[in-house]
């Protein structure tokens, strides 16, 4: 398969990708979990899971405000209310054994609204900070490639490239936390971290192989190109197979806790893959035509 002569297929997907990502983020929205929003979260496993009017029940009467009640699984939910201290946490939690005697508590986690905008807007600035980074030293460390392409457009590729592979992972979180009501949380800041490492890595490998061939192959741009992914690709794809197939095996048997994590690095690195072969190079092309043009 020519994968750069089947670039305005991969432009195609991947626009109908990220304008529907961020179609999907302006409708619904993300759900923002307690450390970008404040609050706390108790989090309960019953033997037979109560009805959400039954925990409601047992809970009237305390100062917790608004709670919101969701379950999750076949026996656990999660309740979320104001702030509390450990005080009301114990209060919380005995009501609910004196009500259901096989309540077991998994985790609670309490932060101020201060703090969880505090960590949103930091959080915004980690991913702005790394993207910025992220073009200046590949912009940086291609200063010495052929004319074909100036340094920066590498840089501005990579920068592009890590654009979509942050914006699809956002977008299905918005979908999957309208449906389903997964939220976005600092392990998910996290996890796009981590999948923009590993993206750039994998769109360094092609576009190294691409300036290493620039040196010593004759040829057009596009074929040098070409060659470049040709000999690249397998090993692109071979190492995110295995790594997948870790996170797999996190998302199924490394508990509920860790399975938003899992997820997004599984949505993140397939998508991370896919960009460094089928949009970064072809981008590369498609510039240099349009210099020549101009």
């Amino acid at each position: 398969m020519n994968i750069i002569k089947l670039r305005s297929v991969w432009y195609a997907l991947s626009g109908i990708l990220v304008l529907g990502s961020l179609f999907c983020v302006a409708v619904f929205g993300l759900k923002f979990g307690i450390d970008f929003t404040g609050g706390s979260l108790l989090s309960v496993r019953f033997d037979h899971r109560p009805t959400s009017v039954e925990i409601e029940r047992a809970m009237d009467g305390l100062d917790v405000g608004s709670v919101v009640i969701q379950p999750v699984g076949d026996t656990d939910v999660n309740i979320r209310m104001k702030s509390l201290d450990d005080v009301q946490h114990q209060e919380v939690f005995g009501r609910l054994q004196k009500a259901f005697a096989s309540a077991k508590e998994l985790r609670f986690d309490s932060i101020g609204p201060a703090i969880g905008a505090e960590l949103r807007a930091k959080s915004v600035t980690a991913l702005i900070v790394a993207l910025i980074a992220i073009g200046l030293y590949i912009a940086y460390s291609f200063r010495g490639v052929s004319g074909a392409v100036q340094n920066w457009k590498y840089g501005i590729v990579t920068l592009i490239s890590a654009l979509h592979d942050t914006i699809i992972p956002i977008g299905v979180f918005a979908v999957l936390g309208k449906q389903m009501g997964l939220e976005v949380d600092t392990t998910f800041v996290v996890a796009i971290l981590t999948v923009l490492g590993y993206s750039i890595n994998d769109t360094i490998v092609v576009l190294d192989r691409i300036r290493e061939n620039l040196r010593r192959m004759s040829g057009s741009f596009e074929h040098i190109v070409t060659e470049s992914l040709r000999q690249t690709y397998v090993r692109s794809i071979n190492t995110s197979m295995t790594t997948l197939l870790s996170l797999v095996a996190i998302f199924f048997f490394g508990g509920m806790t860790l399975r938003p994590f899992a997820l997004a690095l599984i949505i993140g690195i397939v998508v991370g893959t896919y960009s460094s072969i089928f949009i970064a190079s072809p981008i590369l092309v498609t510039w240099n035509k349009l210099s020549k043009k101009s």
